[in-house]
Order: C-alpha cells, then sequence, then structure tokens
C-alpha cells in the first residue's frame, strides 16, 4: 500500500492548511488511517486516528484545531488544520493499519511551516 500526501506549505500563525492523504488501494475495510508529525528535533507523535465508521481521535496538542475526514467517492483522507502555530511546523505523515503502536504503512510526508 502506499500512501501519497499532499497539501503542504508555508502559512503565517492563525492560518490553515489542508493536508491529503490517497492510498493506492482501499484499507479503511481493515484498517485504520492516521496522521502523525514529526517536528525537528522531536520524536514522531501520532496526532489522529481515523476509523471505517467515521470516528476519529485527536491528540490533546491539535484537538479542536484540527479535522481529520474521509472522500468516499475519491478514497482520500483529508487532514484540515485551523488556527496554526509555529509549534505545528513539522513533517506531517499520513499512515495506515496500526498494529499496536506500530503503523504498516507510512507516506513520505510532506512539510508544513508555520511562520510568526
Amino acid at each position: 500500500v502506499q500512501l501519497v500526501e499532499s497539501g503542504g506549505g508555508s502559512v503565517q500563525a492563525g492560518g490553515s492548511l489542508k493536508l491529503s492523504c490517497k492510498p493506492s488501494t482501499y484499507v479503511l475495510g481493515n484498517c485504520r488511517m492516521g496522521w502523525l508529525r514529526q517536528a525537528p528535533g522531536k520524536e514522531r507523535e501520532r496526532i489522529s486516528i481515523y476509523r471505517a465508521d467515521g470516528t476519529t481521535t485527536y491528540s490533546d496538542s491539535v484537538k479542536g484545531r484540527f479535522t481529520a475526514s474521509l472522500d468516499h467517492a475519491t478514497n482520500t483522507l483529508h487532514l484540515q488544520m485551523d488556527s496554526l502555530n509555529t509549534e505545528d511546523t513539522a513533517v506531517y505523515y499520513c499512515a495506515a493499519c496500526l498494529a499496536g503502536e506500530t503503523w504498516k504503512y507510512v507516506g513520505q510526508g510532506t512539510q508544513v511551516t508555520v511562520s510568526s
């Protein structure tokens, strides 16, 4: 399974960005999908998990500001990011098939840079 992210870029604090992730094949039937991020000098952080029934969980660091959603027509997972701040600067990864704490598939990542 290949996961292709898009939508990263640079934005000023307070702005918004929307990331997209299109899997090469439908995975939600058997797997959860999610979004991860890794800031410079920090460990990779799991920020969202999306389940096939549409339920979504978020880390405390993004709760209330980020929203994950699935476009069923295109099988594309989105991450709407609002009220961005400089601490959101990171490489963002799409992931699929969580087993324990390990994701079986992780995309190549897309850079998000938030400037003050």
